[in-house]
């Protein structure tokens, strides 16, 4: 195994799991798992294709100081508190925080940070938006980084391509407080990840690519949420609709969708998929393959 490490916050879930296997399947770097529960079954599920898994919360820095160490690197990522999806535990800004303090504390060189699918949309709206914390938060985390002294880099995600569909009886219904012919932008989290994050962890020792700093949208569609529907029906063979319904019935998430609506997703001036992060060697899924692999995987009867 390769001597450097990059720890991954997020390991048993979708985003930082992308960044293991993408480590894993690379060789040039050895992933370590932080997470809250190590004996998590995600986490023990790690343990069993050697994966070193080590405890650390988000919420408490020397546990953070502590796990980090030896580390060469960082992938960090935070959780909003949105009711009633999740309510308890530290606040967004304070998880960030704490990452990268930690991260100096225990002589990381490098942290990638996954920021906001927009960036701080209080300000971007002239205070029209102001319930959607979550993207305010990973802003100021990402200014909070940039400032740190360390070398970094962000990168930014559309809406998460395996999350928008639910199966009913009669087929699949994809209900969502959004415009309906507003442009969403999508990443495939589990594909297209692991390799920015990749990529840029390779090429952040050279001076020539100059990478620190740098903020990198990770997209690999701009479509509409109907265009969405039908591709699935297509792939599948089932009744697929698209439902554009008032409110999703959390607050902060109707706001969410409103302003990534109003903007058409935002990241409008980046080409997809994002030729800087190919120039540094992502290779980029697409839509379509998407909808082959994993919609028939997870579908098909």
């Amino acid at each position: 195994m390769s001597s450097r490490i990059v720890s991954v916050f997020g390991a048993t879930g979708l985003q930082g799991s992308s960044v293991v296997e993408a480590l894993l399947k690379d060789g040039t770097f050895t992933p370590r798992a932080i997470t809250r529960n190590p004996e998590s079954e995600a986490a023990l599920k790690l343990k069993e294709r050697g994966v070193e898994v080590v405890k650390g919360d988000s919420g408490d820095k020397a546990s953070l100081v502590t796990a980090l160490q030896g580390s060469e690197a960082v992938f960090a990522v935070t959780l909003p508190l949105i009711s009633p999806i999740l309510t308890s535990g530290p606040s967004e800004l304070t998880q960030g925080k704490n990452i990268v303090d930690a991260s100096k504390e225990a002589g990381v060189t490098f942290v990638v940070f996954r920021c906001s699918s927009l960036p701080g949309v209080k300000k971007m709206s002239g205070g029209k938006y102001t319930k959607a914390s979550p993207f305010d938060d990973k802003e100021e985390i990402e200014q909070y980084l940039k400032a740190s002294g360390l070398a970094n880099a962000s990168i930014l995600t559309g809406g998460f391509l395996e999350n928008f569909w639910v199966y009913t009886s009669t087929g699949f219904d994809i209900s969502i407080p959004y415009n309906p012919t507003s442009l969403q932008r999508f990443t495939w989290v589990q594909h297209d990840v692991g390799e920015a994050v990749l990529a840029l962890l390779k090429s952040y020792t050279d001076p020539s690519k100059s990478v620190s700093g740098k903020t990198y949208p990770v997209i690999t569609a701009a479509i509409t949420f109907p265009d969405l529907a039908a591709r699935v029906a297509k792939t599948l063979g089932v009744q697929v609709t698209f439902t554009s319904v008032a409110t999703s019935g959390v607050p902060i998430l109707d706001e969410m969708f409103a302003a990534q609506s109003e903007y058409n997703g935002f990241h409008t001036a980046t080409a997809i998929p994002n030729p800087d992060l190919v120039a540094l060697g992502a290779k980029f899924g697409t839509i379509e393959k998407f909808m082959e692999t994993e919609v028939k995987k997870r579908f098909s009867q």
